[in-house]
Formats: C-alpha cells, structure tokens, sequence
C-alpha cells in the first residue's frame, strides 16, 4: 500500500524512504528500548584512504559526528574542530556563533542538517544518543525547534556549498557523499573546487599550509 501512497503523494526518494521507516517503526510489535549507539572506530585502511584523497575530505555518521579527516578536511573545518577530536556538524551549525559566517549559505545548510537528523530519526527511532543531540538543539536552538517541526527529510548527496575561511577566503567547492559500505552508517564527505578557478587556488594554498602544520607538529623538538 505504501508505494501508491507514494507515488499519489508525488514523494521524492528522500521522503518515499522515510514513509518506509515510519511504517517499519510502527509495526504492532512491543518497542525496543532506547539504546546507545555501537560506538564507530575509524578503520586504519578508511583513514589512508582519506588521507590519499587531494581533496577535503571528512567522515562521519547518521548524527553527523565527524569520526575523521584528511589533514586539508581539518584545515577547511578548523573552526569545527578547533580542538575536539570528533566535533558535531550540527552542533557547530547551530550552537557555535562562527558557523554563520563560515557558512555563507548558513540557512539552507542548516535546514539540509535537520532534514538529514529526521531522516536518520526515522531509520533508527531507539538511537539514544541521537534522541538526545536532538533534545540538545532543540532546547538550544529556536531554529533549530523552528525546523525540526517541519519534518523535512532530504537526502545530503552531493551540490555546491560556499565557505568563508578565515585563511584563504571565499570558497566554492563541490561536495560529494560516498557510503563506506563495509561500515553501515558511515559516510565519506569529499570537497572539491572547479579547476582553474579562485576557489581552486584558494584550496591549494589551505592545502600547503596543512601540509606544512602536520609538518611541524612531527618535526622533532628541538
């Protein structure tokens, strides 16, 4: 019944999958209780992977806790991760006062970051921890309240997203979302820039000067 529904409905896939969820989640059997997440480890061979990409590139999971990067995907996201070894992307979008002027299309990112949490919602509706980052935002975000009562969900694949580092500049890089297959519920965010273009020149000087940051911190004191 649910792929009629669908197609009256002129759903798109982002949303025809979410009905699927919500029908799977109400099925008359007795609840599972809220639990913890497993808790993601970064495989060794993942992070060489990241690290061979000349792009940025991060990875995360369906909260959108960032478990790594290549050393550019940290220099892109200083302020993100600006000490803390596995950030939240929503909760630097929405808490963190300089995600607004990093961002410089803050507004759509911010609705594509809730529809993303309500998509994950549905597919896991007993992930505790999840349930709890969205009792966070919303208790410290009206925005974030405003747009979580949309129930919005969209699927974050790939586009253009327009930065202002505080390094390099304006940024218009391409984006684009790989699934890590062997490891369910991670996912690869990869950043590109036009070649030939300012973007793309920016990019490489933001890319030497990681390059030469790493280098730093591994030369030996002294």
């Amino acid at each position: 019944m649910l792929d009629p529904l669908a197609r009256a409905l002129h759903l798109d896939d982002a949303e025809r999958a979410h009905l699927f969820d919500l029908a799977r989640a109400a099925q008359p059997v007795r609840p599972a209780p809220r639990r913890r997440a497993a808790k993601h480890r970064l495989r060794p061979s993942v992070q060489q992977l990241l690290d061979a990409l000349t792009g940025a590139a991060h990875i995360g999971d369906d909260r959108l806790d960032i478990l790594g990067a290549n050393p550019l995907g940290r220099a892109l996201f200083l302020e993100m991760f600006d000490g803390q070894e596995r950030p939240n992307a929503a909760r630097f979008i929405f808490l963190d006062p300089r995600a607004r002027d990093f961002y410089l299309d803050w507004d759509r990112i911010a609705r594509d970051v809730v529809a993303t949490l309500r998509s994950a919602a549905g597919r896991n509706p007993y992930d505790r921890d999840l349930t709890e980052l969205v009792g966070e935002l919303s208790t410290r975000s009206q925005e974030f309240r405003q747009h979580w009562a949309k129930h919005d969900v969209r699927f974050h694949i790939s586009g253009v997203k327009h930065f202002h580092h505080a390094q390099v500049g304006d940024l218009e890089l391409n984006y684009e979302r790989l699934e890590v297959v062997f490891d369910t519920g991670l996912t690869i965010f990869t950043y590109t820039a036009d070649p030939g273009t300012r973007s793309a020149e920016a990019l490489g000087l933001l890319g030497s000067w990681a390059a030469t940051a790493a280098a730093e911190q591994q030369a030996p004191a002294g």
